[in-house]
């Protein structure tokens, strides 16, 4: 059976967006810390990685937001690794409101396992297995592959940024939440672009929220890199919409990441689902992928 480790975080009031809510990419950080906790309590601290010249990347990432967490709000995050094949494992996360126990998100991340100073897919080794509670029938489940954004419309929307000191983790790379950071970022860049800036929003008592969000990491970015990062919307129904994003490093072409987020129109007050306005449909018309 595999090994499940709790471990709780109290809301901190700079965690919280300008809703109130958790941040998007406070979540992912939360993931992380807990799954380096989880892989410590089985005798595979970073030290023991580092020792036996391994570590891990995260390849990709699914978050379903379910029931917003707020300053001051627990969050107990559960976490476990599910499957496995070869060179990568599939880590799932619970993460509940402590005090009520209500699921506020589910997530999961899939892990590379590296060789340390190449930074190759190498395999995991069958006492690591062991102690992540897996068996022989964890590496049979399939995988499922990253999907296929619709082709970009023509009002496809295009903005840059340089990676910074601070967007760096302890790998010289940039921090798989922060890439959230930097989408967010875009999301609210393309919105006022497109005659929708925030503050318009509010006053007409509605929010963009997000429900589910995956992304997909190739390759890292470092210090001074600089990235662009492309937008646009498809399947837009009743009151949701897919954006998706691509990151590429300007300077040789690279794709350094790709994600796609589900996005939610909700009534400021009552956090319920409305209609998406005709108004902001019409005015996003040009971002909106066809297929």
């Amino acid at each position: 059976m595999p090994r499940v480790h709790t471990i709780h975080f109290r809301v901190r009031h700079y965690e919280c967006d300008p809703y109130g809510h958790v941040n998007n990419a406070t979540y992912l950080r939360y993931m992380e810390e807990a799954a380096f906790r989880a892989s410590m309590a089985v005798g595979y601290g970073v030290d023991t990685y580092k020792g036996m010249n391994r570590r891990w990347w995260i390849h990709e990432t699914e978050v379903e937001y379910l029931r917003p967490l707020r300053y001051g709000d627990t969050a107990e995050v559960r976490t476990w690794v599910a499957h496995a094949r070869r060179v990568r494992c599939r880590r799932v996360y619970e993460v509940r409101r402590g005090s009520t126990g209500e699921l506020a998100a589910r997530a999961w991340s899939d892990w590379v396992f590296l060789e340390g100073t190449t930074g190759r897919p190498t395999a995991i080794p069958e006492e690591l297995w062991r102690a992540f509670g897996l068996d022989d029938t964890a590496k049979d489940v399939p995988w499922d592959r990253f999907p296929e954004a619709p082709p970009p419309p023509p009002g496809v929307f295009r903005t840059r940024r340089r990676v910074e000191w601070r967007d760096l983790d302890t790998e010289g790379h940039v921090n798989n939440a922060n890439y959230l950071s930097y989408l967010e970022d875009c999301g609210v860049q393309v919105a006022t672009a497109f005659g929708w800036p925030v503050r318009r929003m509010s006053e007409a008592g509605f929010a963009v929220i997000a429900r589910r969000l995956r992304i997909e990491y190739r390759l890292p970015a470092v210090l001074d890199d600089e990235l662009e990062i492309a937008t646009w919307l498809s399947n837009v129904r009743r009151a949701t919409a897919v954006r998706h994003y691509v990151i590429h490093r300007v300077h040789d072409g690279a794709l350094i990441a790709r994600a796609r987020t589900l996005w939610a129109w909700v009534n400021l007050q009552t956090g319920r689902p409305i209609r998406i306005p005709d108004a902001f449909h019409t005015d996003f018309a040009s971002n909106i992928a066809s297929a």
